[in-house]
């Protein structure tokens, strides 16, 4: 049973942007932080630990930023009211295919990416990079072949 007529208006995609947006302020607050601590111990700042925290803060506050900018654009969805009932989210999210091998090639694709520069055997990253444009040409382009074309 739900309480349809005492429900206040919720704000969408307000826990996503506001999550993101604290995560951006903490790792500003943790570079600040970082910088002095380094150029305290060392009379100077450390540039690697200090530019990846700042590209950490540009990263939250750029997906923060887009979706509080998203969310005066939207309705509010069934997950942003606490008091939502399952019923209320139904529908159709998008068609999946679970008999789909696609996934396994890209996943091996990346995986022979990452492990020919770690071996030293480049050639392995030239393999993985071709099977990875298959894979994903492979994925794209799976529903417009065969039985299971649309």
């Amino acid at each position: 049973m739900s309480n349809h007529g005492t429900r206040k208006p919720t704000k969408p995609l307000f826990t996503e942007w506001f999550f993101l947006i604290l995560l951006g302020a903490f790792f500003a607050l943790a570079a600040a932080g970082y910088a002095f601590w380094t150029w305290l111990e060392y009379e100077a700042v450390e540039p690697i630990g200090t530019a990846a925290l700042t590209l950490l803060v540009g990263l939250f506050a750029l997906s923060g930023g887009y979706l509080l900018k998203l969310s005066r654009e939207i309705e509010t969805r069934p997950e942003d009211d606490p008091y939502a009932e399952q019923h209320e989210a139904a529908g159709e999210y998008g068609h999946f295919a679970p008999w789909s091998w696609w996934p396994l090639v890209c996943g091996l694709a990346v995986a022979l990416i990452f492990l020919g520069p770690a071996l030293h055997a480049w050639w392995l990253l030239g393999i993985g990079a071709a099977l990875g444009v298959i894979g994903v040409a492979g994925h794209v382009l799976e529903f417009n072949r065969r039985q299971h074309a649309h």
